[in-house]
């Protein structure tokens, strides 16, 4: 929550500014949502208009007129409380708890034992930029004619700023994560086609996914143009061989233009230097990177298909299921304040459920959702040198499940699904344990709606049969290690199932064409953590 102090003389001018149209005609419905007691006896959250503007600017300058108490720099003092765009808005009641804490903690209110001064906060819709925000007018002359002392104002209200953010649940201006925000144009577009979300929000996901998935620059290009987007550098001055940035963009509808997005507007992990340090460096990659530059430049195919055009190989699940699970194991020893290494696995982490979003959702849900709570995690205001902590990659789970079909194996579907959910959990005791209460709130809900939206895929290709067990699977799988074969339990369970892409089935398959599943009773020793179901 940014708040911005101003100070001035005119009291009615400023009411009447707050209480009309605005300069670009933003202001809807001006209303009261708090004030001073005395105030707020007479008036109500009607809508404001001149008179009553007039009105309230009267009662707020009755002591300033009646002791002439001169202020330097003006009576007038003018505090905007706002919130970023993607902190959605609050209703009116919340904005008026704001406001009343702020103005007691601001020591405007008699709770200090000091005669109050006459203040009220308007509402009067958002900002050209998105922003819900409230204005906070008040007189720095008190009822007993003293001064409000404005001593350090700017710097006391950033610090009760910080306080209120920590109470409310909104996003701390303070700590060291944030995400891009969005304009009410891209808010407008996206309801005008009935989007699920802003283009941004798609874009970023698919290029975070695509990054992740790629060991270089070459193969982040094609498989960023595989995704469908639309995709050009941006050459350093006077040249074609040096790509310095990059933007991307959404295929336009007929009619339309197509809206470019650079990297770093995307997202603070996103910028190209911030890519390259996760990619191979080379003069070979380097050079093979040019070209594809080039070639999607000028809309050509790819110069060098790689292994985005490959098969996988059915051993690469449970690698890389292992190698997720290594991540989780090696963040439960990481310090929390190693805002690196946990940034890196939470990008890794919202990449995986990107690509498996990509695989399932036929429109972003539950899981494409799950990628956005968790890449809030992965941008930081301020990236360090480096961390102190050397983390395994899990970049692999990305990989292959952007080349998942319809004959990968059900078990290693269960197992990766499992060990992406568990690291997201351990990125949530994170926030948690350093009371980051928003990124709580949002990955606890985030991740059991994924949960529940595979679960829910995988039931629908389940049909009843004979229970298996641990016992049985062993003897049909003796190489298997005991975590495979508790996966592979899960996914041949009656309830649950295995997480299998629908969009993967083919729709002229029947049941029994499909093969059967196994139903086992849910495991009895299950105890699941508060904040996130298990």
């Amino acid at each position: 929550m940014i708040p911005n102090i101003t100070q001035g003389d005119r009291m009615a001018g400023l009411l009447i500014y707050l209480a009309g149209p605005g300069r670009a005609n933003e202001h809807e419905e001006p209303h009261l949502v708090a004030g001073d007691s005395a105030l707020m006896a007479w008036h109500d959250d009607s809508e404001l208009n001149r008179d009553a503007a007039l009105d309230i600017a009267n009662a707020l300058d009755r002591a300033w007129q009646f002791y002439k108490t001169e202020v330097d720099g003006g009576h007038v003092f003018h505090c905007s409380l706002s919130l970023a765009a993607e902190e959605g808005q609050f209703t009116d009641q919340q904005w008026g708890a704001i406001a009343n804490d702020f103005m007691k903690d601001m020591d405007f209110t008699e709770d200090g034992g000091k005669a109050p001064a006459r203040w009220v906060a308007v509402r009067h819709g958002l900002s050209k930029n998105g922003n819900d925000h409230i204005h906070i007018v008040a007189s720095m002359v008190r009822d007993d004619g003293t001064k409000w002392n404005s001593w350090k104002s700017k710097y006391k209200s950033q610090q009760i700023a910080r306080a209120l953010e920590k109470k409310y649940g909104l996003t701390e201006l303070g700590t060291v994560r944030a995400e891009r925000g969005f304009t009410p144009a891209e808010q407008a577009k996206a309801a005008r086609h009935g989007l699920p979300e802003v283009e941004r929000h798609s874009l970023a996901r698919k290029v975070r996914t695509c990054a992740t998935a790629s060991t270089d620059e070459a193969e982040f290009v094609r498989r960023a143009r595989m995704e469908g987007l639309l995709v050009r550098p941006r050459y350093a001055a006077g040249r074609t061989d040096v790509v310095t940035g990059y933007s991307v963009a959404v295929r336009p509808r007929k009619g339309e233009r197509a809206v470019w997005f650079g990297g770093n507007s995307l997202g603070r992990d996103l910028a190209l230097p911030k890519l390259r340090g996760a990619w191979e460096s080379t003069p070979n990659s380097a050079t093979a990177a040019v070209s594809e530059w080039n070639a999607a430049a000028r809309n050509r195919r790819p110069v060098n298909p790689g292994r985005e055009t490959e098969q996988p190989s059915a051993e690469l699940w449970t690698k890389y299921a292992h190698d997720v699970s290594a991540l989780r194991e090696k963040l439960a020893t990481t310090p929390h304040g190693d805002h690196v290494a946990w940034a890196q696995a939470a990008r890794e982490t919202s990449a995986a459920f990107g690509a498996w979003s990509r695989r399932i959702e036929p429109t972003p849900g539950p899981l494409a959702n799950a990628a956005r709570e968790l890449s809030k995690s992965a941008q930081l205001r301020r990236y360090p040198s480096r961390s102190t902590v050397a983390l395994p990659s899990a970049r692999g789970a990305t990989m292959i499940l952007l080349a998942a079909t319809s004959k990968s194996d059900r078990a290693a579907y269960a197992l990766l699904f499992r060990q992406l959910a568990q690291t997201a959990r351990v990125i949530h005791d994170m926030h948690q344990a350093t009371d980051d209460l928003r990124r709580v709130r949002g990955l606890a809900a985030a991740v059991t709606a994924a949960s529940k939206i595979v679960e829910a895929s995988a039931t629908e290709h389940t049909i009843t049969a004979q229970p298996t067990t641990i016992e049985a699977l062993r003897e049909q799988h003796p190489g298997a290690s005991e975590e495979a074969l508790r996966a592979r339990l899960i996914a041949e369970r009656s309830r649950g199932g295995s997480p299998i892409p629908t969009t993967l089935t083919r729709p002229e398959m029947t049941l029994q064409q499909a093969g059967s599943v196994r139903p086992e009773q849910p495991h009895q020793n299950h105890h699941p953590k508060p904040g996130i179901e298990r």
